[in-house]
């Protein structure tokens, strides 16, 4: 993925193109562009840096003139030596092969854009999921930190399966939801990406099957198939995951788990119903296929408290449930936790200890504060509010802009809204459209390849002028490329 903060200089004395052929030596020299590496297209490199594609044409041909990079029609423009490889006569090793067949796979293309887009200044990000700016309480955070100063605390490795005062806390936590879980029973993470990386070397064999959610958050990551994993999708009703398939799915698949996000589901913002819960646990434990159960957005409830737990009923071991902080408090903190089978989490800390050598010592502290103080639970009827506050403001906003454009239903928590377009268009277009514009999309095929006709659109990131504002010409591009 094409990346770079850097433009010329246009009020220098050197021309445009020698600076830029200048950069890109420079890029060349000190390997970060390697032999085999692929450079942007003409026009993507000019609009980047906006100056004329007649300019980034004579930068190439001197490059190319010098030997370094080559064109082929079809291919692309690509490194084929440095500096260093023009003197010598053995070549430097050719780090893009090795890049290409390193285990974990790259993210999807999509994602590798957004991820990038998101740090353009002024985008409007309408997919994003993680609390915006103004409600993360950096307050609170500081009284946080402030309280630590006065405490003895350790700055050291903590023991693996994380500081006790937090595991003793997030126990305390757990039982108010309905999940009885002891502190030995109990491993942070440096959030629930973690603990499904955990899993997917530490639990599972290169081959075995996985089943979720069509769609779901996890299709939008490798993390499972860079470990050598499938992930299968079962299909959704208004009520969750559809239990009655998953027999069938699991006996052709020969699943090994099955992941799940009950509560306000990533990405359609579906709430399992009590009775769903129960179903899938029943299933489950018929079948003999454990569970993870990601439950990060259990505390953005907008309506009414959200059913327990499926580990609150879990009187087998099935389940791993995984908590975090993340999308509540602060994504900067990365803490998060797993709950599960004593032996299972010793063994899942055991390769944590091998990865990092344990979550952030100072964030385990502050966690712990957080719980211990009061501030979480005063934090979390503030954010709430605003969170309905937005919810609602979004929903208005699309009754204005999408009715004749798109259905979706309205979420009871969590952050997203899951659209369906109404008219049949090119979903690259609509996103490629409208990054021109300043406005980043999440498109739902990143969530299931099938599902080409959604956005996920979350209303706890961007300012409410900034939705607003977004959806508005968002609904003009969808009519324009719908004609």
């Amino acid at each position: 993925m094409f990346n770079t903060d850097w433009k010329p200089n246009k009020s220098s004395p050197v021309p445009l193109h020698k600076q830029i052929t200048d950069f890109m030596k420079e890029k060349i020299a000190n390997g970060e562009w390697t032999i085999g590496y692929k450079l942007p297209p003409q026009r993507t490199w000019a609009k980047r840096l906006e100056v004329n594609r007649s300019t980034i044409v004579t930068a190439y041909d001197e490059l190319i003139a010098e030997g370094l990079i080559e064109g082929k029609s079809g291919s692309g423009t690509r490194v084929i030596n440095n500096t260093w490889n023009l003197l010598a006569t053995t070549p430097p090793p050719d780090w893009n092969s090795y890049v290409k067949f390193g285990t974990h796979q790259p993210n999807l293309p999509t994602i590798q854009e957004i991820n990038h887009a998101e740090f353009t200044p002024n985008i409007i990000r309408l997919g994003t999921g993680e609390l915006s700016p103004n409600l993360i309480p950096s307050q609170f955070m500081k009284k946080i930190f402030q309280q630590l100063s006065n405490k003895e605390i350790s700055y050291g490795y903590e023991e693996p399966k994380g500081l006790l005062p937090l595991r003793e806390q997030i126990a305390i936590y757990l039982k108010s939801i309905g999940v009885h879980a002891s502190p030995s029973s109990i491993l942070i993470v440096s959030g629930a990406l973690q603990a499904l990386q955990l899993i997917s070397v530490g639990l599972l064999h290169r081959g075995s099957t996985v089943l979720t959610e069509k769609p779901s958050y996890l299709h939008s990551l490798n993390v499972f198939q860079s470990a050598g994993m499938r992930l299968m999708g079962i299909p959704m009703d208004k009520e969750g995951i559809q239990t009655k398939l998953i027999p069938a799915y699991k006996k052709q698949q020969n699943a090994a788990l099955l992941y799940t996000i009950p509560t306000f589901h990533n990405p359609t913002g579906t709430l399992m119903t009590f009775e769903r819960r129960k179903q899938l646990l029943d299933t489950c434990q018929q079948e003999q296929l454990p569970l993870i159960e990601d439950d990060v957005y259990r505390e953005l409830w907008l309506d009414e408290n959200p059913p327990k737990p499926i580990k609150a009923f879990d009187k087998h071991g099935l389940v791993l449930y995984l908590g975090s902080l993340s999308k509540s408090l602060s994504p900067g903190l990365r803490i998060g936790w797993i709950v599960g089978p004593e032996p299972v989490v010793e063994h899942l800390a055991d390769i944590k200890m091998q990865t990092d050598y344990g979550s952030s010592s100072l964030s385990q502290w502050a966690a712990a504060e957080w719980f211990s103080s009061g501030l979480y639970h005063e934090h979390l009827q503030e954010v709430r509010k605003q969170l309905k506050t937005r919810r609602d403001f979004t929903l208005n906003t699309l009754n204005k802009y999408f009715s004749d454009l798109a259905v979706w239903d309205k979420p009871t928590g969590g952050f997203y809204i899951w659209l369906r377009l109404l008219p049949s268009i090119s979903m690259r277009k609509l996103f490629e459209m409208a990054l021109t514009e300043g406005i980043l999309l999440n498109p739902g095929n990143v969530y299931d390849h099938k599902a080409e006709q959604f956005l996920r659109i979350s209303y706890a990131f961007a300012s409410l002028t900034s939705i607003e504002d977004g959806l508005k010409r968002l609904s003009k591009i969808i009519k324009l490329i719908a004609k």
